[in-house]
């Protein structure tokens, strides 16, 4: 078996920050580890200009892999820069390793192991509810806010066990916070259509338009970088500045986001080593 080649993998993104924000993570990983993690991208992230990627091109898996498997890498370890169970680690990524192995006969012997997501539901720890807590406490201080509210938001998403990250890690950082805040909710910032997906509920922007939800709102960031939804001017941005203007009194504090958080390198490193 060739030596096992370690590949960072986010989901991608049209948005050059998050492709920087991978290679970071990425660079730091190759120091702490003392062996390289090259970063790539499920999807998207190839179509980003090369100008705004230092003149560097963002890989996607399925080129990246198949670049390897041509010059004789046969084992690799995928980690996740996801927090949870997504489709695209249990559903696309197998899926597009069963058609690497069937493209080439020489390919058969692809080994393609793909780690634990960032919060790994049958082993649970509280590293991200962590950084959550050092980011809040962070606004609180900044800002010199006295209990303010929290609304922990993510994404939303199609896949009932990614939101059950998101609402295990808001319990969590409901006991880290303590009295230092008023209420801890958790939200969506968005979601698809169909009773089937209700579990994706409240969205973010009817969250913010309850009648009892005043004053300072720190909005913290389930969000790994600040892309088009989680920076400046993105959608979570626009959700705010929009509830803001329609009551009387809220004020909305976002928080930064969490890939470039050490507990997240920790985590990643971990994931790295285990046999």
């Amino acid at each position: 078996m060739t030596e096992l080649s370690l590949l960072l993998v986010d989901n991608g993104s049209l948005r050059p920050n998050a492709t920087l924000t991978l290679r970071r993570v990425a660079e730091n990983l190759t120091s702490r580890l003392g062996r390289l993690v090259e970063p790539v991208s499920v999807l998207h992230s190839s179509k980003v200009p090369p100008a705004l990627l230092d003149e560097m091109p963002a890989e996607t898996l399925v080129p990246a892999l198949r670049r390897r498997l041509h010059a004789g890498q046969r084992h690799f370890r995928l980690l996740p820069f996801f927090f949870g169970p997504s489709r695209a680690l249990t559903d696309y990524i197998p899926g597009k390793i069963t058609v690497l192995r069937a493209e080439n006969p020489d390919w058969r012997d692809l080994n393609v192991e793909i780690a634990a997501p960032l919060f790994d539901l049958a082993n649970p720890d509280d590293r991200l509810a962590r950084a959550l807590a050092e980011r809040v406490d962070s606004v609180i201080a900044r800002r010199q806010l006295h209990q303010p509210a929290v609304a922990l938001v993510d994404h939303g998403s199609p896949e009932p066990a990614v939101n059950q990250v998101r609402n295990a890690v808001g319990e969590q950082l409901r006991g880290l916070l303590g009295g230092r805040v008023s209420v801890i909710s958790v939200a969506s910032m968005e979601r698809r259509e169909g009773a089937e997906y209700d579990f994706n509920e409240p969205l973010l922007e009817r969250l913010l338009r309850q009648p009892d939800l005043t004053g300072p709102v720190i909005v913290a960031l389930m969000f790994l970088s600040a892309g088009r939804h989680a920076g400046d001017g993105g959608d979570i941005a626009e959700i705010c500045a929009k509830a803001e203007s329609n009551a009387n009194g809220l004020a909305c504090h976002r928080t930064e986001t969490l890939g470039e958080h050490p507990l997240i390198e920790e985590i990643l490193a971990e994931r790295a080593m285990v046999s």
